[in-house]
């Protein structure tokens, strides 16, 4: 890949990467679900590995998890999402770690700002997105979110990273 395509390609999953967070700062769950492959991973670890299914996790949701998970914040029933928190992302550095065929990994740095009860909470992540590109555009694959005091006390969520 030439320099002028590595470019275009890291502005479009830029792009898509800044989408899926103005999704989920406006609590757009529905449209944020549909960004996902069926067999898609949302992973927050504990601990860095190489296989997240063989240790513990904050998240290790498949398809079927982040649907329950989006329910109950819709539903109101998840404990910790009422009232639900609102929040800002920013997330820069983007990097291009690996093209392979229609898979791109691309990692980034992630700042949240969680403001709840009137008190403001800012979270730090290094995330990892593997995305699959097609005619019409890309779609998670995987996202692992490293939070950097995922192995310290935390707080509950009332929203996704």
């Amino acid at each position: 890949m030439n320099t002028i395509d590595n470019e275009s390609l890291l502005w479009q999953v830029t792009q898509f990467i800044w989408h899926e967070a103005a999704l989920l700062d406006a609590k757009e769950y529905d449209a944020w679900l549909d960004l996902w492959q069926p067999e898609g991973l949302y992973i927050i670890p504990i601990e860095d590995a190489d296989d997240y299914a063989a240790v513990l996790n904050l998240c290790y949701d498949d398809d079927k998890m982040r649907r329950d998970r989006i329910k109950r914040f819709q539903d109101g029933f998840s404990i910790s999402s009422a009232p639900p928190a609102v929040t800002v992302r920013t997330l820069s550095r983007f990097v291009i770690d690996a093209v392979d065929g229609n898979t791109v990994v691309v990692s980034c740095a992630e700042h949240l700002v969680e403001d709840k009860f009137g008190r403001q909470r800012i979270w730090a992540a290094n995330v990892r997105y593997s995305l699959t590109s097609s005619d019409t555009g890309f779609r998670l694959q995987e996202k692992v979110i490293r939070l950097l005091n995922a192995d310290g006390v935390l707080n509950s969520f009332s929203y996704l990273f």
